[in-house]
């Protein structure tokens, strides 16, 4: 079986010829089903960009991107919002939790617009929430729950729908180390307990640290690739020593 995502020379250009800019240039990789990818870069590395592409909210310059035999660079804005419904969910660094309805009621809602059962919406809403542990805060509003459960509920409502691939931007840019790391734990029981795919774009080396693969970006490239074998806290310094390299000094 081949992977999940295939992503082929995929270049995007902003601006005119007179001032073009090039965010990402001739970038390839692939992505497993199942598999937890964090993507790390300084501020302008094209990481932002290239999870864009992914999640079809913005278009190629040139190259491709398959979902498995799917080239989504190929589809028309109907089909790709069809394929964006279908196949992917959205964890974002703000939460965009609607602060009239409940947790519970934020979860359910995403059920809602597609259109499943009060039976449905019930069981598979209670069941996430227990799953990622927010089933005690499910009666409250986002402003009476801190930021680690805000962010836990939105991860929950990206879920619920069991997409194929979660795509996470900064997940954890808001958060404090502790609430940062139970984000990150409910991304993990995603992965375990659905077989969810995660794209994750961060600066969070801790994060990142949770992750089967860390692709490493400078200025629009892939510059290296990192897997974790040695476990969490190996891959925590590993990361710590390539991103030192990398951009010296400079804090991501």
């Amino acid at each position: 079986m081949g992977p999940y995502i295939n992503v082929c020379d995929v270049e995007k250009y902003y601006g005119s010829e007179a001032g073009m800019t090039k965010a990402v240039d001739r970038v390839s990789f692939q992505v497993a089903e199942g598999e937890f990818v964090g993507v790390m870069g300084a501020s302008g590395s094209g990481k932002t960009t290239l999870l864009n592409m992914l999640s079809t909210i913005d278009r190629v310059t040139a190259g491709h991107i398959y979902y498995q035999n799917t080239d989504i660079t190929l589809l028309k804005p109907n089909r790709l919002a069809r394929f964006r419904k279908e196949n992917l969910g959205f964890v974002f660094q703000e939460y965009n939790l609607l602060d009239t309805l409940t947790i519970g009621e934020n979860i359910a809602l995403a059920m809602t617009l597609q259109k499943k059962s009060k039976k449905v919406i019930k069981k598979d809403s209670e069941e996430m929430m227990r799953l990622l542990g927010i089933w005690e805060i499910r009666d409250k509003f986002p402003y009476q729950v801190s930021g680690g459960q805000k962010q836990r509920c939105a991860c929950a409502r990206a879920l619920v729908n069991h997409p194929k691939l979660l795509l996470a931007d900064e997940p954890t840019g808001n958060l404090d180390s502790r609430s940062s790391e139970a984000v990150i734990e409910a991304f993990v029981t995603a992965k375990k307990n659905l077989g969810a795919t995660i794209l994750m774009v961060t600066h969070d080396s801790l994060s990142a640290s949770y992750c089967d693969r860390v692709i490493l970006m400078r200025d629009g490239v892939v510059c290296d690739e990192m897997e974790n074998k040695g476990g969490r806290r190996k891959f925590f310094n590993e990361l710590m020593d390539a991103l030192r390299k990398l951009n010296g000094d400079e804090q991501l």
